[in-house]
């Protein structure tokens, strides 16, 4: 076991939805949660990865070494088959809010209309950094961009990643439904699996 019960673990973000939803796969492992949101003064890393492994790579190990806590890392995002994979490592920078970069997306998507080309998926790396090395596991869900955007629930662009197994948007599922089918649920539970062996 990398994280012994008992420990404490510090999520490398400052984003409060991916804070749920790690929360929420760890409620039970008996360690104590901690984000970026308790450590005011120190800067974020940039995220200069060619791969959303490797950014959770940078972010995880940087974590540990300013805080000497072990370090959980999350890069993910949205790939486009018509669009050659973007937003790829770029989904949190493609726009400079949430509902900008839905906008943009939607408006690149226009001249593919048939569901075929709009293939699209959601991928999560995830790096965990200890005093006993690091841990990495990834994971990824299929779906397509939707034609408009549907529901509240969620953020990114869970509004317009249509999941045709439940046919509705991750932005109309609930947390449960969601946190079920997600990329990072599942990469989660690899990672958790990994941490309880």
């Amino acid at each position: 076991m990398i994280l012994p019960r008992k420990s404490r673990l510090l999520l490398a973000t400052r984003n409060l939805g991916k804070c749920r939803e790690i929360q929420a796969v760890l409620a039970d492992l008996e360690i104590q949660i901690l984000t970026l949101l308790d450590f005011p003064t120190l800067p974020e890393v940039e995220e200069t990865g060619a791969t959303f492994a490797e950014n959770a790579r940078l972010k995880a190990r940087y974590c540990w070494e300013q805080t000497s806590l072990p370090s959980l890392a999350d890069d993910s995002g949205l790939a486009v088959d018509a669009l050659g994979g973007r937003p790829g490592v770029q989904s949190a920078r493609f726009a400079p809010s949430d509902s900008e970069r839905v906008v943009r997306l939607l408006a690149l998507m226009r001249p593919f209309e048939p569901p075929d080309q709009r293939k699209a998926r959601f991928l999560c790396a995830l790096c965990l950094v200890s005093d006993s090395g690091a841990l990495e596991v990834e994971a990824s869900v299929e779906g397509r961009i939707a034609a408009n955007p549907a529901g509240e629930a969620g953020f990114g662009y869970d509004p317009i990643f249509y999941y045709p197994p439940l046919g509705r948007t991750f932005g109309q599922l609930t947390n449960a439904e969601k946190n079920a089918v997600s990329h990072r649920f599942l990469a989660l539970q690899k990672l958790r699996a990994k941490l309880v062996e």
